[in-house]
């Protein structure tokens, strides 16, 4: 018998530490090769490793939360024969995960929320494990366990080397029937659990993007009430006209439109603000930053060039990007670079939300829920359908008159639609 021991890789982009999210094995588990043993978090991206051999696993090199050194030991694994004595660093990732940007809110176009979880459930065949018995599943994979109020550890894996995939969770439920015998008074039961979750991987990195950014940033936002009757019309006359070949069209395209054409009078919100070498950068390019919700955290997919995109071209690529977002398959690329960013509650928009700086941007404009109230226009009561903007901008770089001028010009263009085309 050899023993293999992996080092933790160079991930690349000059990273030399990592944060050790999560192991998927613990010592003695029995490992086969391209089985995922641990998940890590560097500043852009989850990671899985995998394994490069078939063995087992004898001594774990950290716990998760921990930040390792690129090089330093991760695993050591029992190999038949003599094994590979010498250290070697771990094969290249098997995929990325995207973190979570700074930013707290999401667009409108996000899966299906999963099912409530049951108050009780007695399901089908359950696989014996032990209390303490970690199965493989990646994280999506057990916030979707946990929506569902399963324990994974009686799931059944049909993945590699066990792995529970998506589908045995619904194989699982499908399998099983609600407990309608467990009594009513049960629901009224006094608790006194408590449960400690650690704060590490993507939600410390939420944190500190968060944190870092209030701590930065001289935050101040301003809320608009739009009148977007004309332009939820047009919407809908362009979906009757030309959904069925160009694709249906939300209020997303329209509002990156609106950016577009207010930034080209108000520059200042287009840049980056540097403030260790006190510079602020303005940018012709209009890349808009769409916050994006996915089952493995909240994250910024960015709309590249908007400034030359017709309405069903920006609606396709938010559309493209939101599920490459959603499915963990946005490459590093169409994460960062952003400009200015979009952030929008969809119908759970709310009245009025304060969204956090994407540092180093100096504004953010953040989409409130349409709803129809009775307005008086020209006199008379008519029933329109309103909505708030509530948008943030870093004071150490935009007036608040400038910005007030800015959100004031969306609303224009917004509530007077044919002036979004007009050149």
């Amino acid at each position: 018998m050899g023993t293999h021991v992996i080092k933790m890789p160079d991930i690349g982009e000059g990273i030399a530490e990592v944060e050790l999210s999560q192991w998927h094995v613990k010592v003695g588990d029995l490992v086969v090769e391209d089985q995922v043993l641990a998940d890590v978090m560097t500043d852009k991206a989850m990671v899985d490793i995998p394994s490069p051999v078939h063995g087992k696993v004898i001594a774990l090199g950290g716990q998760p939360g921990e930040v390792m050194a690129v090089g330093s030991v991760l695993i050591s694994i029992e190999v038949e024969g003599a094994g590979n004595l010498k250290e070697s660093a771990a094969p290249a990732p098997a995929k990325e995960a995207p973190v979570a940007q700074k930013v707290e809110t999401v667009v409108e176009s996000k899966p299906a929320a999963a099912a409530p979880r049951p108050a009780a459930v007695c399901q089908g065949p359950m696989v014996a494990r032990e209390a303490d018995e970690r199965p493989l599943a990646s994280p999506a994979v057990r916030k979707h366990a946990l929506d569902l109020g399963i324990q994974l550890r009686l799931v059944r894996g049909t993945g590699p080397a066990g792995r529970v995939l998506h589908e045995d969770l619904d194989a699982y439920l499908a399998q099983g029937q609600s407990n309608a015998s467990a009594p009513v008074a049960a629901a009224y039961a006094q608790r006194n659990d408590e449960e400690q979750i650690q704060v590490i991987g993507m939600r410390r990195k939420i944190a500190q993007r968060m944190q870092d950014a209030t701590q930065r940033a001289a935050h101040f936002s301003y809320v608009e009430e739009i009148d977007v009757t004309a332009i939820e019309e047009l919407r809908a006359h362009l979906n009757e006209k030309h959904g069925a070949s160009r694709g249906k069209l939300t209020l997303l395209p329209f509002l990156v439109r609106a950016l577009v054409v207010a930034l080209r009078d108000f520059p200042q919100m287009n840049a980056r603000y540097d403030d260790e070498a006190q510079v602020i950068t303005r940018l012709g390019a209009v890349h808009v930053g769409v916050a994006t919700q996915s089952d493995i955290g909240l994250m910024v997919p960015v709309v590249r060039h908007a400034e030359a995109r017709s309405l069903w071209d920006s609606a396709a690529e938010i559309s493209r990007l939101a599920t490459a977002a959603r499915n963990g398959k946005a490459s590093r690329d169409e994460l960062s670079g952003s400009t200015i960013t979009l952030t929008s509650l969809g119908a759970l928009g709310g009245i009025v939300s304060t969204p956090v700086l994407n540092l180093p941007e100096v504004a953010i404009v953040g989409v409130n829920k349409i709803v129809e109230r009775p307005m008086v226009v020209k006199g008379q009561v008519v029933i329109r359908k309103m909505m708030n903007l509530s948008s943030s901008f870093d004071h150490r770089v935009v007036d608040g008159m400038d910005a007030a001028l800015f959100i004031q010009a969306i609303r224009g263009l917004l509530e007077q639609p044919a002036t979004l085309f007009v050149e």
